[in-house]
This record gives C-alpha cells, structure tokens and sequence, in this order.
C-alpha cells in the first residue's frame, strides 16, 4: 500500500503544473516605444519571459513574484545592434587565425556577449564569425548557460576568392588552410554556398559585396561580387526565407547589391545619389555603423595596423564622418548596427551620438535601435517595444531617451527573455 501510495504521488506531482516564474517591475517612468510618448509610473508583469501585462501606477506583485523597484528609473525596450562581432576583439593581429584554435573564440564571446548585455543590447545580429561560433554563443544565451543577448548569427561570411572576408596575408598555402570554405566564383556556386550556410545553421546570410577596410589586401573598395552572383545569393536566401546583409562600401558595389535584392547594406560608405535611389527603389536598409570608423582612427598610428589598413582607413575617415546624413536626407531607410568588435564590445550605445551628429533626431535614432532593427530582423511582432506577448526583453536608464539618446550610454538594469543580467 506504501509503495501504490508513493507512486500515485509521485504521478501526481509529474502531473501538476510546473510553478510559473513571474517578475513585476515596478517603473517611476515607461517608454513603451519609440513612436509613443512615455508614461508615468507603471507596472510590468512577466510570466516564463514573457511580457503578459502593462498597467499604469504600481500594483501589488501575485504571491512568490519577484518585484523589481525601478520606481527612480526610466524603463525602455532593450536595444538591438544590427552588426557586431562577438566572437572578436579590437586590433590588428590579422595573424591570430593562424596561431589560436576556434574554441578560443567562443571564450571571447562569451565575456563580449555579457558585455553587450550590460550596455543594454537585448538582441544583436551576429554579422560574421567562425564556422560555429556564433551557433554556440546563440545556444549558450537562449538556454541561460551564458549570459548576453538573443543571437541573430550569420556564421562565415561568403566572400570571393582574396576578397574581403576571405583569408588574405599569409604564404598561400597558410591561406588554402585557413580558408572557411565560403568563397565562391559564379552564380551557381554561390547559390550553392547559401544553401551550405543554411544548412550549417545560419539564421542570415553575409556577403561581403565590396572590399573593406581592415582585410589586407588594398585594391581599393569597389564592386567584388557579380550583379548576377548576388542576384543568385539573394534569389537562393529568399527562396529559403533567409535575409542576405551586405559589407559595402563602394557606390556601384551598394547600388548593385539593393538591385539584386539584398536586404540591408552594413556601413555604405561612399554611397551617392544613384545608390541611394536604388535603395529606396528596393527597401534596402542602410546599417551605417558610424562607431566602427571612430574605432579604427583611434588607433591610428599606434603601430596597431598594417601599413596597407592605416592607407585605407585614412582614406575612409572623413566620408565616415557625413556619408550617413546624406542618406538620411535622401530618404534612405537607416537602421541601428555598430560593427562591435572593431571597437570595443560595451560601447554600442556610442553609435546615437555620431547618428545625432549627421542629422537624425534622438527619437528617430532610438526607433532605428528597437522597432526598425526589429523590423530588419523579422522580429517585429517579438522586440523592439514592451506590450504584451512581447519577449521580456527591457532595460533601466536615468532619462526619457526620446529626448537624449545619451542617457542610453549608462544603462542601470538589464532582462533578457525574462532573465534579469547583472
């Protein structure tokens, strides 16, 4: 009879409903998003990492909640960076892939993704790691093993053959080596490269469509990939209702790459009218990245780069300093990307001041930071604003960032999917 007691006990707690996590914050002021005004004091409950209710004034918490006071703060979305590199850090020791094992980088990850957390950024768009990488961060903070932002995660970008984004530098041999396996030549190859991304696991697909600044070879920042090539990488991506990102900084290469489809140009540098049409002609968003060219000048002269890098970010500096308020003005639709990892991780929310600085208002900077970039991502209906059904995604600042978006560089609290970062 013990033993029968026991079992049916035992089923009957297997049956019942595990206990819910339930958190209530209670806000001294509430930016709901960035088209709406803020609001007053204000209470929010989440259940399991989800938002499940918004009401003004402070209401009592349910039995065994958490209650977090935030009655001094301002309560706003958490933030979303469009481009970072976790897996990375500043420098120019383009030599490292050759001496440390692709383990290290998760390691490195790791201490960026909590950094990234930190600074506010809830979400982030992983634009261009090792082979898997970016896979394992995005698992390790999804199930709670590491601490940082939803992962949006690229894995090895598709470049052409001694292009930006593929090995370049060392004897060729060491490159042959090295190489990620995602170069490709011809539309049916790299048709065929998407595909074997999407497979490997990606989430989006990068390309790197002009040369860059930091890789090493110098011949220049135009056009790399065909019109027809990228036509072939953004038709395959859709086709598997993948998104394609595109490094660009030549005109022709950004004018190129918004007519066959690809889906947002990172930095755009050198972009003119032309381009900029053809952008608005096809929803191509701009991701400028401004805090990625502050990064690199200053470092300049300090022995960090390579002769070949310092010419090219010379090159680069003042255009980096304007390039973004002329797309503003061409009506270009911009949103929020920093190319952390370049810089150091932490400082994302830099990247306001320099969008301020060309000419966008503070609201329209915090909207290309939440509701647009979430709208990049296809993830508009779950980030980018606090409402019910919405990932428990949210931050605590001094101020109304509506108004001044600096406020954003200190950030008090963090949640991420229900789980509060400190």
């Amino acid at each position: 009879m013990k033993i029968a007691a026991f079992i049916a006990l035992a089923g009957a707690m297997c049956a019942a409903p595990a206990l819910a996590d339930t958190t209530v914050i209670h806000a001294g002021a509430l930016v709901v998003d960035a088209e709406s005004q803020p609001r007053g004091p204000s209470t929010i409950t989440v259940t399991d990492g989800k938002i499940v209710s918004v009401a003004d004034g402070f209401t009592a918490a349910p039995a065994q909640a958490v209650t977090v006071d935030l009655k001094d703060k301002t309560v706003v979305p958490g933030m979303v960076d469009l481009h970072v590199h976790l897996t990375g850090d500043p420098g120019g020791d383009f030599w490292k892939d050759a001496v440390e094992p692709d383990e290290w980088d998760v390691v490195v990850g790791a201490k960026n993704a909590r950094l990234t957390a930190l600074a506010g950024f809830t979400t982030v768009r992983e634009a261009g790691s090792g082979p898997a990488s970016a896979f394992s961060l995005r698992r390790g903070t999804a199930e709670g093993f590491i601490d940082g932002p939803r992962i949006v995660a690229a894995g090895p970008s598709l470049a052409i053959v001694g292009g930006h984004g593929d090995v370049s530098g060392f004897r060729p041999e060491v490159n042959e080596l090295l190489d990620s396996g995602f170069t490709c030549t011809g539309a049916v190859e790299c048709a065929e490269k998407v595909r074997l991304a999407s497979q490997n696991g990606a989430d989006i697909i990068k390309i790197t469509a002009t040369g860059g600044v930091l890789s090493q070879q110098g011949r220049g920042l135009e056009a790399h990939f065909t019109s027809a090539e990228m036509k072939s990488i953004a038709d395959t991506a859709h086709s598997l209702g993948l998104k394609v990102m595109a490094h660009a900084h030549g005109a022709r290469g950004i004018e190129a790459a918004a007519r066959a489809g690809i889906d947002s140009i990172e930095h755009g540098t050198y972009l003119d009218e032309a381009a900029a049409r053809a952008m608005k002609d096809n929803g191509t968003v701009l991701v400028p990245t401004l805090m990625a060219f502050k990064g690199v000048t200053e470092r300049l002269g300090q022995g960090v780069y390579t002769p070949v890098v310092e010419d090219k970010i010379r090159d680069v500096a003042e255009t980096a300093r304007v390039f973004m308020g002329k797309a503003l003005r061409w009506g270009v639709p911009i949103a929020f990307g920093t190319d952390a990892g370049v810089f150091g991780h932490g400082r994302n929310a830099g990247e306001f001041a320099l969008m301020v600085e060309q000419g966008m208002s503070h609201r329209d900077a915090f909207a290309a930071a939440t509701t647009r970039a979430a709208r990049v991502l296809g993830l508009e209906n779950e980030i980018g604003r606090i409402a019910p059904g919405y990932s428990a995604d949210l931050i605590a600042v001094e101020a109304n960032p509506l108004d001044d978006t600096s406020t954003l560089e200190n950030v008090d609290w963090v949640m991420v999917r229900g789980r509060v970062i400190d």
